[in-house]
């Protein structure tokens, strides 16, 4: 006889585990080329409509390769200004938003240099001096640097860190350090991935045409493209969406290209920013050191010792990194009768995949927050909020049936909802797919699985997905581990 594993078990509740506990906010100081192409504005309006999602220490105008000698803090004021405008309204749908003023003392300048130029005795500028006031603050979280251009003047904090503080001191410094950029825009990127190797590092090196965040601005066979369309972004994001939706500009190059980002950083239920191999709206890497990728005639790119690049000559990776990941997904089909919706028989892999995913989702958060910075609550719609009837660690052992309950599940508006269990078999050390119980299907809020069986300790991620069917219709997640052990 299988042995049954209820979800109030107490049995199956972790003491240690945080996830039930409420996080506290994620610390953000975000590096911006802002100028150099329209998409920095665009990443700007969408982080600011989420501001109240994080602790935000720093906007920080730098250069790149694309803006290598000047640096544009007025184009962040100018935003600011508008943000401020909308931002009364905002607290009526989410608590936390902060004021322009309280932000606009966060705005400072990076130096004027390209790259490394701008690096080293004597090349301080007030945004590298922010970066270690920030650092030093007494606070145990960790910093989150999204890079949308250069890294350089976080490469001159580092430098100055490691030149005036004792190992000991730097060392605790450094490992507060959470590091993204949108690839190598200058050559203080690899300066710093190979000078601080204990830095928390997430980047797609080479060609942008392989980065995983291109999986925000392409157009992919699979994706929901149309919520990419200038239609879309005109309708939900620039027009009657007061004063910030106006400072959105049209697309030049590629939408929003610097907002994955922070698209990991976003407490939806999916996101765990300390676990870039889970996945989320930002896309899911791992942890290794990638191969320098082949010049081609395609890719007319420079390139040093055959890893491709698209701005400054780079270097073969010396340690390993957090990049480029796979996922393999079918998108869900919506049907006229009976269930919903259903798994395509396509399937598509790439890094991008692991990003353009959860596509409509996320686009269709982001016009819902547009739409709280003209309407009243009760005239725009708002998250689900998804429960857990039981931990959300299980622990379980091979052939064991336990349930998945998501009881308590509601919506602030008191809309209708839409479940749906699936496995994420890449997020998880157990790779092959796991059945769900018979006469129990994945789009109901409760129902069984059964435990594989294993030869070893395995880790198998099942991910709640609960959208309402308000306009638009807005998605949260809850994810649960299941650790199997062998009988």
């Amino acid at each position: 006889m299988k042995k049954w594993i209820f979800p109030l078990t107490v049995l199956l509740f972790s003491p240690l585990f945080l996830w039930a506990q409420p996080d506290p906010k994620v610390r953000v100081l975000v590096l911006t080329d802002i100028e150099a192409d329209p998409d920095d504005a665009q990443s700007l309006v969408r982080f600011l409509a989420y501001a109240n999602e994080f602790e935000v220490e720093g906007l920080i105008a730098t250069t790149s390769t694309h803006q290598r000698n000047r640096v544009a803090p007025e184009t962040i004021h100018q935003i600011l200004m508008a943000y401020g405008k909308v931002q009364p309204n905002l607290l009526k749908h989410a608590k936390g938003f902060p004021t322009e003023a309280e932000l606009k003392t966060k705005v400072k300048k990076g130096r004027a240099a390209y790259g490394m130029e701008g690096v080293g005795e004597g090349k301080d500028s007030e945004g590298s001096d922010w970066i270690i006031k920030t650092l030093e603050k007494p606070d145990a979280r960790p910093l989150w640097i999204p890079v949308w251009g250069g890294p350089n003047c976080l490469a001159q904090a580092l430098w100055k860190i490691q030149k005036t503080k004792t190992a000991a001191e730097a060392a605790k410094l450094y490992q507060k350090l959470r590091v993204y950029t949108i690839s190598d825009q200058d050559d203080s990127g690899p300066w710093i991935r190979k000078t601080f190797p204990g830095v928390f590092f997430i980047v797609s090196p080479g060609s942008y045409r392989n980065a995983t965040w291109a999986g925000i601005t392409r157009n992919f066979s699979g994706a929901n493209n149309e919520v990419n369309s200038n239609e879309w972004i005109a309708r939900n994001i620039q027009q009657g969406h007061g004063p910030l939706g106006v400072e959105y500009p049209d697309v030049a190059y590629g939408m929003e290209g610097d907002t994955p980002s922070f698209m990991n950083l976003i407490p939806n239920g999916l996101n765990v920013p300390e676990h870039p191999e889970y996945g989320g709206w930002g896309g899911r890497y791992e942890l290794y050191i990638p191969k320098a990728e082949p010049a081609t005639a395609s890719n007319p790119v420079r390139t040093q010792g055959g890893q491709m690049v698209t701005g400054p000559v780079s270097e073969p990776e010396t340690r390993p990194i957090w990049t480029n990941a796979e996922d393999t997904y079918s998108p869900l089909v919506a049907s006229r009768w009976g269930r919903p919706f259903v798994a395509d028989t396509a399937r598509y892999k790439s890094s991008q995949v692991t990003l353009w995913r959860w596509r409509e989702d996320f686009q269709n958060d982001f016009a819902a927050r547009m739409d709280w910075m003209v309407n009243e609550y009760k005239n725009a719609n708002h998250p689900p909020v998804p429960k857990l009837d039981h931990a959300a660690v299980l622990k379980v052992k091979s052939g064991d049936i336990f349930g998945l309950n998501a009881t308590g599940t509601y919506d602030p508006d008191g809309d209708a909802l839409s479940y749906y269990w699936f496995q994420y078999p890449e997020a998880g050390t157990y790779k092959d797919r796991v059945s769900f119980a018979p006469f129990s299907p994945n789009l109901a809020n409760l129902h069984t699985v059964k435990a594989p069986d294993v030869t070893s300790p395995q880790t198998i991620h099942f991910i709640l997905k609960v959208t309402d069917k308000g306009s638009p219709a807005l998605t949260r997640y809850k994810r649960v581990i299941v650790e199997v052990s062998p009988r």
